[in-house]
């Protein structure tokens, strides 16, 4: 069976979205498009998840080509990595404002080995996706930002939300990051049956931008959230 670091590492690099697109959009996948990506995942897994422990299920939307899109590590910029993590890459430095308030929360919830033992983290779309505004000029997207890019990849957002069931969280309760995003994936649960109970919170990089000087009453929540299930 392996642990649960194996069935990550596994699954992150068994990765592929070869499917159409609408146009204007493409996919960056950071496990084939940087070979230190693969390297700096494997050394986070291995860290916090070499075991067999259950966790709770974090869901966010997809990565951002600032943050997992660099790192594969879901919410952790090179930054963090390093800060908070101990793990440097060497190939590119990036600043992700997701990444800041979720660690910030980390460290008030007790350190990334005391959060990373509890919580599991990923996306419904776990690779970055990213839209043309300009010959030569790409932005971020959400999977839900344009309804036929929402429609081409939602059977594939099932089967890789059925494949993170399946390396082993709790699905009685999950943890959606961003109102939006809980929408669509309420859709989705109807139509297969994923999960009993969904608690939805802010997104991070809603919170950062225009919620920072509330912010630690956003942490606050997340903590209060969590520990309502410990």
């Amino acid at each position: 069976m392996g642990t649960f670091a194996d069935k990550i590492i596994d699954f992150n690099t068994h990765l592929n979205y070869e499917d159409a697109l609408p146009e204007g959009f493409a996919v960056l996948n950071p496990y084939v498009d940087n070979p230190e990506a693969v390297r700096v995942m494997e050394l986070f897994y291995r860290k916090f998840y070499n075991d067999n422990h259950k966790r709770y299920f974090i869901i966010g939307i997809n990565p951002s080509r600032h943050g997992a899109g660099v790192t594969g590590v879901p919410f952790t910029d090179t930054k963090h990595l390093a800060s908070d993590c101990g793990i440097v890459m060497q190939n590119a430095h990036t600043h992700e404002v997701s990444s800041v308030f979720m660690y910030d929360m980390i460290q008030q919830y007790g350190g990334t080995a005391s959060f990373y033992h509890k919580f599991y983290i990923n996306s419904p779309f776990p690779l970055a996706i990213i839209r043309q505004t300009a010959p030569n000029k790409w932005v971020n997207a959400n999977y839900y930002d344009d309804m036929a890019l929402f429609e081409s990849i939602k059977g594939y957002m099932c089967a890789i939300l059925q494949k993170n069931i399946a390396m082993g969280v709790f699905t009685e309760k999950v943890f959606v990051l961003g109102k939006k995003n809980a929408t669509f994936l309420e859709k989705l649960n109807k139509e297969v049956g994923l999960f009993d109970e969904m608690v939805v919170l802010e997104h991070p990089r809603y919170i950062q931008q225009y919620k920072s000087k509330e912010k630690q009453l956003y942490i606050d929540k997340f903590l209060k959230s969590f520990c309502d299930i410990l």
